[in-house]
């Protein structure tokens, strides 16, 4: 059994999770992406922004150049619209022709209103204050309380896995059996499975990292029965396979599991509207 954490865990010395990342972090081979994305953001959300961040292995300085993606999340004043996430969908696929230093650009897209509500307070606020380096306008974490890597942010964070494994079934289904189409899924469900397994144990590992080999060491001290499966879904996480066996091994075996001892450990996440995802 993995021992208790000291505060350098990824907490500050009063046990609080540490805030990740920054801009002075960021290598310099992807400066002129950080810069060209900001700009863009600017020219396209203009006025109606609130703000804007970085987040993953760009800001936290571990990105490869042409392995990694550029992670933000944009935060406008008011709910996006279909024609706000498509315009955050062509903004990040211009940047991401544009330079080949990183595979692909991720867009997370909330309204203020959102971030700062007490339903994702535990959730995308935890997200926006914790792991989020800001880059555009207010930093909102000046209004979110300070976390501690408890049971409440366990269940909040990860807590609705069962919910989520019938529509990854349903993108497995739909997808074309091939490694340029598989290779996406594998790296991303190998991600959430992963930090949802650390998650499920971060209360009694006491501490934070978005590692996922950490995540799954850290998972592997409380089921060792499991670790063989955690270690080579964060593997997969860094070094995805096209591989449908693994996309259905994780939706009828692993995540089904994980769901079931989540629940039991933690409980289940508070509902969502409908529409929130």
């Amino acid at each position: 059994m993995a021992e208790s954490a000291a505060p350098s865990r990824g907490l500050d010395p009063l046990g609080f999770i540490a805030r990740e990342g920054s801009l002075a972090r960021v290598p310099h081979v992807f400066r002129p992406v950080v810069a060209a994305a900001r700009d863009r953001v600017l020219d396209v959300f203009g006025a109606r922004l609130d703000s804007a961040y970085l987040y993953g292995s760009v800001p936290r300085g571990t990105a490869r150049v042409g392995r990694s993606d550029l992670d933000l999340v944009i935060v406008l004043r008011e709910e996006p619209a279909d024609a706000d996430r498509e315009a955050a969908r062509a903004l990040g696929a211009g940047v991401d022709k544009e330079f080949p230093e990183i595979d692909g650009v991720g867009a997370l897209l909330y309204s203020r209103a959102r971030v700062l509500s007490e339903l994702e307070r535990y959730d995308i606020g935890w997200f926006v204050a914790c792991l989020c380096t800001p880059l555009l306008g207010e930093d909102l974490a000046e209004f979110l309380p300070r976390y501690r890597p408890d049971s409440l942010l366990a269940r909040e964070t990860n807590g609705d896995l069962a919910e989520l494994l019938p529509r990854l079934r349903k993108r497995i289904a739909a997808a074309e059996d091939s490694e340029e189409a598989l290779r996406p899924l594998v790296r991303s469900m190998s991600r959430h499975l992963v930090r949802t397994g650390f998650t499920l144990v971060m209360p009694r590992w006491n501490g934070w990292t978005s590692d996922l080999r950490e995540m799954a060491e850290a998972f592997a001290g409380y089921y060792p029965e499991r670790a063989g499966q955690l270690r080579r879904a964060a593997e997969s996480g860094y070094e995805p396979v096209g591989d449908l066996a693994v996309l259905r091994s994780y939706v009828d075996d692993l995540g089904p599991w994980l769901a079931d001892e989540y629940a039991r450990v933690h409980g289940t996440k508070a509902p969502r509207p409908e529409g929130w995802n």
